[in-house]
């Protein structure tokens, strides 16, 4: 007999329908919280004195089991809807409806999903926020090392001002740095329980909404049923963090394959993360670079569905809410994924600082500095040294010579004097970045305090992950090891 239709509407279902609208492909992401979320529930019932000892006993005995041989022992009917009312056929299968058919009393799959929910995503979130960290460490490793590497910076993708490797590598960690500190800041937000609102107006039995949150290790409860049943802004909340970070992420992969080609060639990406040519053998292609910029993009279309779901939906709980949970978990998947694949290529990166340094030195990358060093000493306005520099490029471009052979020229012709010595050290890319030494400028003792503040919040942050998720690890061994 179907426990869920049996009463109102028979047995009869149709294979089709029911594999239409069964989420079971997608459930096994939620085992596991489901699972804990049955044990606290009970816990809870049997404390209240809802349901004897005996029963809360055989029924958590009976949930460790089904845990231990894991969702795919179970048997997946799509005509029980989703992973709860199999778990629950599983158990009344074991101990008999007397039994089992006790564990759902003062409780909705409503609120059952809804905290399954939550205690599944805040898991991934710290998954995802650990790992990012991990990829910032060894982006940081990597700019100790180039503190001092001459490079060009860009804008408009065409040369700007020298930099170094270093500042260009520290643009990426400040970056994902805001991108960890939205993940921390949207975990606040899901872990709040909504398990004891029901099915959307609470229940009659005097349940302990307080000890359940407790023994869930949630930090605080959604107080108002009705949303704590409907409410799924923490999963676009989390998946809005993602597609940020997504486009944070696709830039850096962007810049691997740019910076990789034979016509920049300031960086090679290691050979496990390329590909070659079918017809071309010379050919070495940045494919996972490539290939994540594309699976990235996937995190917008993602978010977008979810959000056109849940648009207009009315209060309270809606069927449509489950067809948001396969874009979720599409969205961190993808995203641990493509992290892996980031760091992977950033930790075996190999950098070209001959490159780099001929770059610095090429095409009037000094042009502003030159500028700077007109206003310095001569005390015209920055508009004029603007116009004065950019005719010494438009000569020296024209006349096919040098900055320094044509300046000399052009300063005498507005009547100004600046120490050969100023010049030269002004045209010197080294020399430009040395100097820029204000706070977050790419000068190499600038870099390093910078790198060293980094590296003191990463460590925060992460001393604050590992709390999180050994507070998680408690809840799970506490519950599945839980004796009446």
């Amino acid at each position: 007999m179907n426990i869920l239709r049996r009463g109102r509407l028979g047995n009869s279902i149709k294979e089709d329908v029911a594999r239409y609208t069964t989420s079971l492909s997608f459930d096994k992401e939620i085992f596991e919280a489901d699972i804990l979320c049955d044990i606290a529930h009970v816990i809870m019932l049997y404390e209240q004195g809802i349901i004897k000892k005996e029963d809360a006993k055989k029924i958590i005995d009976g949930l460790k089991e089904i845990y231990k041989k894991g969702m795919e022992n179970l048997n997946l009917d799509p005509s029980l809807d989703d992973i709860h009312m199999v778990i629950e056929s599983e158990l009344i299968k074991k101990l008999g409806e007397d039994v089992a058919g006790r564990m759902h009393t003062g409780r909705s799959r409503n609120d059952e999903v809804a905290t399954d929910l939550r205690l599944a995503l805040r898991e991934k979130v710290l998954i995802i926020t650990k790992s990012l960290i991990d990829m910032l460490k060894n982006i940081l490793n990597l700019a100790e090392e180039h503190k001092e590497t001459l490079t060009i910076g860009y804008t408009h993708l065409q040369h700007a001002q020298p930099t170094t490797f270093a500042h260009h590598l520290l643009s990426y960690i400040s970056a994902i740095e805001r991108d960890i500190l939205r993940l921390l800041d949207t975990y606040k937000r899901i872990n709040i329980s909504p398990l004891g609102c029901g099915a959307m107006a609470t229940t009659g039995f005097k349940i302990d909404r307080e000890r359940t949150k407790d023994l869930l290790g949630f930090d605080a409860l959604i107080e108002n049923s009705m949303d704590g049943v409907s409410a799924r802004d923490f999963i676009l909340e989390v998946m809005a963090d993602l597609s940020i970070l997504g486009t944070n992420l696709s830039k850096i992969c962007e810049e691997l394959v740019l910076f990789s080609t034979y016509e920049f060639g300031t960086i090679e990406i290691a050979n496990e993360f390329c590909s070659t040519s079918s017809i071309m053998p010379q050919k070495k292609n940045p494919d996972v670079a490539e290939i994540a910029r594309a699976k990235l993009s996937t995190l917008n279309g993602n978010l977008i569905t979810a959000l056109t779901i849940l648009k207009a939906l009315p209060n309270t709980y809606n069927r449509d809410l489950q067809e948001i949970s396969p874009h979720l978990w599409n969205s961190v998947y993808t995203t641990i994924d493509t992290i892996k694949m980031i760091n992977g290529m950033i930790k075996t990166i190999k950098v070209n600082e001959e490159r780099m340094k001929e770059l610095s030195n090429a095409n009037y990358s000094t042009a502003t500095e030159l500028a700077d060093t007109l206003v310095r000493e001569t005390g015209i306005p920055f508009r004029t040294a603007h116009g004065i520099v950019g005719e010494v490029v438009r000569r020296s471009i024209e006349e096919k010579k040098d900055m320094i052979e044509v300046i000399y020229d052009v300063l005498e012709k507005y009547n100004l004097k600046v120490d050969e010595e100023k010049i030269r050290k002004a045209l010197d890319p080294y020399e430009n970045v040395k100097m820029r030494d204000v706070v977050g400028g790419p000068a190499p003792k600038e870099v390093e305090k910078r790198i060293k503040a980094f590296k003191e919040r990463l460590d925060r942050y992460e001393k604050e992950v590992d709390e999180k998720l050994q507070k998680i690890n408690k809840v799970k061994e506490t519950l599945l090891n839980y004796e009446i």
